[in-house]
């Protein structure tokens, strides 16, 4: 065996030299087993930052974090399986509709998600305003949900890619988390390790996403389709928009409530049409493209799995979700077209008004967010309402209103300039 040691590595990629793979193998498996201190490798993490890697080292360090842990298997199941993921944004709540949409439509959709930090929300934390609910579930629990069910919405394991929850939790506190090479196999390791047969990414680009230019998001994204198909899962990467806030609310059981109202037939326009796209890439995914997924969420199909899923997961659906004891509305400063609703701006406000966390241990107000009275490119009237702001702690309603300023403008119908949702599409190349 190769004599490896730390300094070595670092030393490698601090002079802009590619690791090896033993390097690579060597350093993750010593991380992961604490033979390597944190200040360690924070320095490569800080190395990777500034020198970045080429395919070949992501695609190694991408398997070694996979390796790390356990690797799920779905081969049991009588469906074949698709997922998906986004890079989070304000008002994406597209996981809840989608999932049993395409479970609707034949597949299975084994989804691990997260919790919201900052300005973005969390799947988990919209799921848990419906009473009774529960994002932990054993392997075994998780099976027997996709096979009754066909989708399950769940927190990721202990065992799946340990190495990346350390590395998370490091680059987070040492100035490295902008890194694509470090994004992309910190997504994808535990993408891969989760057993799907197919993955569609929903890469998002402006102010209320993590990649703020469309160059960023675009690399990013073609990173982690490479990443898919060197691992053998067929993935696709949709760029889309993320300027202004997808839907009408920001805030747990604010868009859990929006999210029904999707799968009832009705819901925003944009949310529609992107989980109704992203749809028709997991069933092509999955080999299921003559599927019309559009059809499955008119006749109610999609509701029905929605309503077994819940129930399957411990949770009411027919349960009243959380309102927060307090609202304070905003209006129009005057008569026009809302020209621009900033993204961030508005995350920042439900944050501030309790539905996000500044640290993952803290807790969150299920009932706290905003509600948009009017979108982009929609007429209003001076002193209408233009959103609602909604907490059970009163006391942050001027703060949070502060985070609004400038974040909206009113003005002649010719100032407003459309822009498509769905920016791109990135696929393996040939």
């Amino acid at each position: 065996m190769v004599e490896m040691d730390a300094i070595s590595v670092i030393r490698a990629k601090r002079d802009g030299h590619a690791l090896t793979e033993a390097h690579i193998d060597w350093i993750i498996d010593a991380y992961t087993r604490g033979e390597v201190a944190d200040e360690q490798m924070s320095a490569l993490a800080m190395a990777v930052y500034l020198n970045g890697m080429d395919r070949a080292e992501i695609a190694r360090w991408t398997a070694a974090m996979i390796a790390s842990g356990e690797r799920m298997d779905f081969g049991s199941l009588p469906r074949a399986t698709a997922d998906k993921h986004s890079t989070g944004g304000v008002g994406d709540k597209i996981t809840l509709p989608l999932a049993p949409l395409v479970a609707a439509c034949g597949a299975a959709v084994p989804q691990l998600s997260g919790r919201g930090l900052g300005h973005t929300g969390g799947t988990l934390d919209k799921l848990e305003s419906i009473p009774g609910w529960r994002a932990s579930l054993s392997n075994e629990e998780m099976l027997d949900v996709l096979r009754d069910v066909g989708s399950v919405i769940c927190a990721a394991g202990d065992g799946l890619a340990p190495a990346d929850k350390r590395l998370y939790a490091l680059r987070d506190v040492t100035g490295t988390v902008e890194s694509i090479p470090l994004i992309a196999s910190s997504i994808m390791s535990k993408k891969i390790a989760e057993g799907t047969g197919s993955l569609v990414l929903d890469v998002k680009a402006g102010s209320g996403a993590f990649m703020k230019n469309l160059d960023d998001a675009r690399e990013l994204a073609a990173t982690m389709v490479e990443l898919g198909t060197d691992h053998g899962v067929r993935t696709v990467a949709l760029l889309t928009d993320m300027s202004t806030p997808l839907g009408r609310t920001a805030g747990n059981a604010l868009e859990v409530r929006e999210s029904v109202e999707v799968l009832a037939g009705g819901g925003p326009a944009d949310v529609v049409e992107l989980t109704v796209a992203l749809a028709r890439e997991m069933l092509d995914g999955a080999g299921l493209g003559d599927a019309d997924p559009a059809k499955a969420l008119a006749d109610g199909r999609a509701m029905d799995v929605w309503r077994r899923m819940i129930a399957a997961q411990g949770g009411d659906p027919d349960a009243p979700l959380p309102r927060a004891r307090e609202q304070h509305v905003i209006t129009a400063p005057s008569s026009g077209v809302l020209t621009r609703l900033d993204a961030y701006a508005v995350g920042l406000c439900a944050w501030r008004l309790g539905a996000g966390r500044a640290r993952k241990e803290d807790p969150v107000q299920a009932g706290a967010g905003v509600e948009l009275h009017a979108r982009p490119g929609d007429r209003v009237l001076a002193g209408a309402p233009l959103m609602t702001l909604h907490t059970d702690t009163p006391e942050t309603f001027s703060y949070a209103e502060a985070a609004l300023a400038g974040a909206y403008e009113v003005g002649p119908s010719e100032a407003f300039e459309p822009s498509p949702l769905i920016l791109d599409r990135i696929a393996p190349s040939a």
